[in-house]
């Protein structure tokens, strides 16, 4: 499905109608009065848009309000069955699916799926062969998917569509590749930045401004400034994982050292713990270290589940040395809310409490006074989910 709204009436009504489905992606609904107040159009022309918008079925009226007099005026939104937007986040090994409706609620998701995307024009195949046949088994219509989003981790130009880990075609990017197979319009983005958006897009709080630290295996950021992405010149902003910040000789992956990684991350948690497992001390993974199995972070995680003394205590070094890094953060950015996700969310409030700790105590308070600090609500969904949002804005052209 292609709405004509991309196509006919010229520029100038394209725009305008595409802020008055911007609008419309950020509430419920609103009546043509208002809609005509933020985009600044006559009450007629905006009636004309909307009846062509319901027309292409990317809108439906949805009733009438209460008013304290006179006639009761008909409200409007997106309509939840204008089609499907599928979003895939991809990791090391697996993928996960989520698809949702027009409206952005989650109606299939699936994890663990097995698949590990290589850098070649044939693994990006059997990509897209494998999302076809989650997006079959989950028993959605192909013909009704309007666009894909696709999370990768490292570094992603979503607005040139390149990501430098699947850098197959230097005059092709890898978007225009994976669109020619999905045959559906396809959105890359940074896994961060993916998991931000989905937050962002699912928080109970009217936010403009946001900063989402996605705390796993290494450590990176996604940054909402006046309700919209931050990309930065290149479009590689949110490295901050890559801050030159501690003075511990480390080498970070980057080649480079004193990266807050290093101190600030799943890999430093799993490190430093096997660093005092060496030296003896007592936890409920040292049987598994005396046997020389692998540790893993999976494992961690469930050690802190289990209180063990050791990890919480590394975990709590961890979150002070985050909690230095946000509230810097916090004193440059002044956000309405700052939000934990990644894999070590799931340590709950055993890395939330250091992390406030560290920010009471290093942030200039008249600026994070107003700033929230919280868990992520989405988990493990917010990367898919968000790259759903990010396939929408793809295919309304937001971007």
């Amino acid at each position: 499905m292609k709405p004509s709204y991309l196509d006919h009436d010229g520029e100038k009504n394209f725009v305008l109608k595409r802020k008055i489905l911007e609008m419309l992606t950020s509430g419920d609904h609103f009546t043509i009065a208002h809609i005509s107040k933020e985009v600044k159009t006559s009450i007629p022309t905006t009636t004309k848009f909307i009846d062509e918008l319901v027309e292409d079925r990317l809108i439906i009226e949805k009733g009438k309000i209460d008013t304290a007099g006179g006639r009761k005026p008909n409200v409007f939104g997106l309509n939840p069955d204008a089609g499907y937007m599928v979003g895939v986040e991809v990791t090391q090994d697996h993928l996960k699916v989520a698809i949702s409706n027009f409206i952005g609620n989650v109606i299939g998701y699936q994890d663990n799926i097995n698949f590990k995307l290589e850098n070649t024009r044939s693994s990006l195949g059997n990509f897209c062969d494998c999302i076809n046949k989650v997006t079959t088994s989950l028993h959605i219509n192909k013909e009704e998917i309007l666009a894909y989003g696709i999370s990768l981790s490292g570094r992603v130009n979503p607005e040139l569509g390149y990501s430098f880990a699947y850098d197959l075609d230097k005059e092709r990017p890898v978007d225009e590749i994976l669109t020619s197979f999905l045959g559906k319009p396809v959105a890359i983005e940074n896994d961060s930045r993916a998991m931000c958006y989905g937050e962002y897009t699912h928080t109970e709080h009217a936010v403009r401004d946001m900063l989402f630290l996605n705390v796993s295996w290494g450590l990176g950021m996604g940054l909402i400034i006046d309700k919209k992405l931050f990309y930065g010149k290149s479009g590689y902003s949110g490295e901050i994982g890559h801050f030159p910040m501690l003075d511990n000789n480390l080498i970070c992956r980057c080649g480079k050292t004193g990266c807050l990684e290093t101190g600030a991350s799943g890999s430093a948690i799993h490190r430093i713990i096997l660093e005092k497992l060496d030296e003896g001390r007592a936890s409920c993974l040292s049987t598994k270290y005396k046997r020389k199995q692998e540790i893993s972070l999976d494992d961690i995680l469930d050690a802190i589940k289990e209180e063990d003394v050791l990890t919480l205590e590394v975990v709590e070094q961890v979150g002070d040395e985050l909690g230095k890094a946000i509230a810097g953060l916090i004193n440059i950015f002044n956000p309405e809310l700052v939000i934990l996700g990644g894999r070590l969310a799931e340590a709950k409030e055993y890395i939330l409490l250091p992390v406030r700790t560290a920010i009471n105590k290093h942030s200039l308070h008249i600026v994070s006074r107003d700033t929230k600090v919280e868990l992520s609500v989405l988990g493990g969904k917010s990367g898919p989910i968000g790259a759903c949002m990010l396939a929408r804005n793809k295919f309304l052209r937001f971007v």
